[in-house]
């Protein structure tokens, strides 16, 4: 099983975009969203737990950011809209069997390979 981030961009600021993590395999699993940017630690940005689907995000993203889950398409989104330039990073998603505690620390077992996002004018 592997996890494989799509829809990532280039968009201006203000704008939305639409990330797509395909996870199959990893129905019992918690996914995360996390970002990382060249020099810095990856970020946890959203999660939802596979316990009872709650989610949990990063205070920078509350309010622009929502985290879903699509078991049916064994697909997780994480949908960004009011998009800054601060959100620039290579955006990652991680699938582990924790449930509920430290859902956006990147110590996750399972990653996929990133999807590029910039936001610039």
């Amino acid at each position: 099983a592997e996890l494989v981030e799509s829809g990532g961009g280039s968009v201006q600021p203000g704008g939305s975009l639409r990330l797509a993590c395909r996870a199959p395999g990893f129905v019992d699993f918690s996914i995360a969203w996390f970002r990382q940017v060249p020099g810095k630690v990856r970020e946890g940005v959203a999660a939802i737990s596979v316990a009872d689907g709650s989610t949990e995000y990063a205070n920078s993203v509350k309010g622009r950011f929502t985290i879903s889950r699509d078991n049916a398409k064994s697909t997780v989104y994480l949908e960004m809209t009011n998009l800054k330039s601060e959100d620039s990073a290579v955006y990652f998603c991680g699938a582990d069997l924790r449930r509920r505690s430290f859902l956006l620390t990147p110590t996750y077992r399972f990653w996929g390979q990133g999807t590029q996002v910039t936001v610039s004018s």
